[in-house]
């Protein structure tokens, strides 16, 4: 992801009350719910598409008045409507194909042009639409999905959509003008040759369906194996140093040869019934057009039938059954849109099951007290994280969380943000349960520097600003310096103006860890929270950073998650942690005095001696 320059920070949309039809719906239908701005657009380029098919059909037409005009000359239909010379006649229809060849060209430009951007703006809407979803979404539905998943679903299934309302959605139209067109105009000049025009139509129609209804299932298991590769080479393209270091490369090939295959052999089922569509409709085509044409031919010499009418049979004949030939290759865009456009749908008809509060709140005038009242939280069922958890953060004062990995240090940070939804018990804000309050508030109440650092691929300058983007450089400067990151940022090749790379890879990761903080410092948040937010970096940046917390968190509320103890030893008050429960709490002197668990962390990182396990 790109960080721009003028990049703020997104608000949370309101996507979750609109739906997009039920799922029992035909994927067309929900996709005609989602396009309802765009209806006139639609129908626009619709009467484009209709009106130069109807003029497209003329040519025919005007070759069966010449042949009449040679043929019958002064009895000719023109002469009918009062040019009698042949001469005149010809002159006339030269300047009648001279127009008609004008709007077919004009129409399909103006079908081509609105066609091609309806498809482009669905396009960026439903892919804007579709990631504010998911940003709506809770951190519980991305971490169970991957994100080549996700990306197949907002690039590629958005694209397969783009291409059939590009071409797909303008030749069925035509197909259908010209049946209706070709029809009345059969069944006015010969009705005894035009049924044998349509004999093949029902034929052709019933394979169509058949074809649709068998090629459906195999193009979702399509679109089904293309997220799985691109899941695939999302994960491998993110640890592509892990798999170098365990010399693996054999094996991820092997592995991503797999899920090739399988999109390949998905790819080839659809392919082999999709190739034997329109050979088929071929012979059917065949039919119509040579009983159309012996037929028609026997009473023209019969005298039956006028030469010139004669003629426009043969011709329409040929445009009526033609480009039913194509409906295979239409048939194949819709069905791989249809496909897709039910992964974008069912996407963006997923609920978020956290849900913004209705209190408003100054984020400026808050204190920043924060409770936990008897919360419990679990991930999953039956694996509770937390278990009745009673703690309480001061405003303006410090606090830290301490305990053993999996004791739910990070857990306690990620209801804060409400990134989850506490099972039982209330979290409050100074005395505002959480699920009461707007995310937007919420979140922009709390400055988080995260264990997990993630940086934008963007310059040193637009990463820290990210939460803050109409800071100025003093304040970009100060900040940096809070977070003893200003001296290493002067020294890259363009100081603050540097590129970091994806992810931040072109930093070490104490220097993406102190740009973390910067970030959090320049948000300038009432709650200030950092998870092991010195664990990357050495001791004497530490001794730096701890130094600039303490200034940093004089008024403020902080609450630090931390496993280096000497991280938080000056903490107002800490709370150690033991399966989801607090077993101690005090200050850094009175848990040493207790002798409990923090005391034996204490030894054991102090090297002084080995921890005592701490009770059940």
């Amino acid at each position: 992801m790109t960080l721009s320059k003028d990049s703020t920070p997104t608000p949370v949309s309101n996507l979750s009350s609109r739906s997009y039809g039920s799922d029992s719906e035909s994927p067309l239908k929900r996709l005609w719910h989602y396009a309802a701005a765009y209806r006139g657009r639609l129908l626009l380029a619709s009467a484009c598409s209709i009106i130069n098919k109807v003029v497209d059909l003329a040519p025919p037409v005007l070759i069966g008045m010449a042949v009449d005009i040679v043929v019958r000359q002064e009895s000719s239909f023109l002469a009918s409507l009062g040019i009698a010379q042949p001469r005149d006649q010809l002159l006339v229809l030269a300047w009648l194909t001279f127009l008609i060849w004008s709007l077919e060209s004009a129409f399909e430009y103006a079908y081509a042009v609105m066609w091609r951007n309806l498809a482009q703006s669905i396009q960026h809407d439903l892919r804007l639409d579709a990631y504010g979803r998911l940003q709506e979404l809770e951190l519980a539905y991305l971490e169970d999905r991957s994100t080549g998943g996700l990306m197949a679903i907002l690039n590629d299934d958005v694209n397969q959509l783009e291409r059939f309302l590009d071409g797909g959605a303008n030749e069925i139209l035509q197909v259908v003008t010209t049946t209706v067109l070709v029809g009345a105009t059969f069944f006015y000049l010969a009705p005894s040759v035009a049924w044998m025009s349509f004999v093949p139509i029902p034929l052709i129609l019933w394979g169509s369906f058949r074809f649709q209804a068998k090629i459906q299932p195999r193009y979702a298991l399509v679109r089904e194996r293309v997220g799985h590769l691109s899941a695939q080479l999302a994960n491998n393209l993110g640890g592509i140093a892990t798999i170098q270091s365990f010399v693996a490369e054999a094996r991820e090939r092997k592995r991503m040869e797999r899920e090739s295959r399988a999109y390949q052999d998905a790819n080839r089922q659809a392919i082999r019934l999709s190739s034997a569509f329109s050979p088929l409709i071929r012979i059917a085509v065949l039919i119509g057009f040579t009983a159309t044409l012996i037929y028609g031919g026997y009473l023209a010499l019969d005298g039956t039938l006028a030469v010139g009418a004669y003629s426009v049979m043969v011709f329409l004949t040929q445009r009526l059954l033609w480009p039913l030939t194509r409906l295979g290759q239409t048939f194949d865009l819709y069905q791989r849109a249809m496909a897709s456009t039910v992964r974008i749908l069912d996407l963006m008809d997923t609920r978020p099951k956290i849900r913004d509060g209705r209190r408003e709140i100054s984020v400026p005038d808050l204190r920043g007290e924060i409770r936990f009242e008897s919360v419990d939280f679990s991930y999953r069922p039956g694996y509770r994280i937390l278990r009745g958890l009673d703690l309480e953060v001061a405003a303006g004062r410090t606090t830290a969380l301490v305990g053993a990995t999996g004791s739910g240090k990070t857990t306690v940070l990620k209801l804060l943000l409400r990134f989850y939804e506490a099972d039982a018990g209330r979290v409050t804000l100074d005395g505002h349960p959480l699920d009461e309050l707007g995310l937007a508030d919420l979140r922009s109440a709390v400055a988080l520097v995260s264990q997990d650092v993630f940086l934008f691929h963007g310059t040193v300058r637009e990463n820290l600003i990210y939460g803050r983007p109409d800071a100025d450089f003093e304040s970009i400067v100060a900040a940096a310096k809070v977070a003893e990151a200003h001296e290493f940022i002067q020294a890259l090749p363009e100081g603050y103006d540097t590129i970091v790379g994806e992810r931040g890879q072109k930093l070490s990761g104490g220097q993406r860890q102190r740009l973390s903080i910067a970030r959090a410092v320049l948000k300038n948040a009432p709650v200030l929270a950092l998870d092991e937010a010195t664990s990357a970096v050495d001791n004497e940046t530490e001794a730096a950073i701890q130094r600039s917390l303490m200034t940093l968190s004089k008024d403020r509320t902080t609450l630090i998650v931390a496993h280096r103890l000497s991280t938080i030893r000056h903490a107002d008050r800490i709370y150690v942690l033991d399966h989801g429960q607090v077993v101690e709490q005090g200050d850094h002197d009175a848990l040493i005095a207790a002798d409990g668990v923090y005391a034996g962390l204490w030894r054991v990182q102090t090297g002084e001696g080995a921890s005592r396990r701490p009770t059940e």
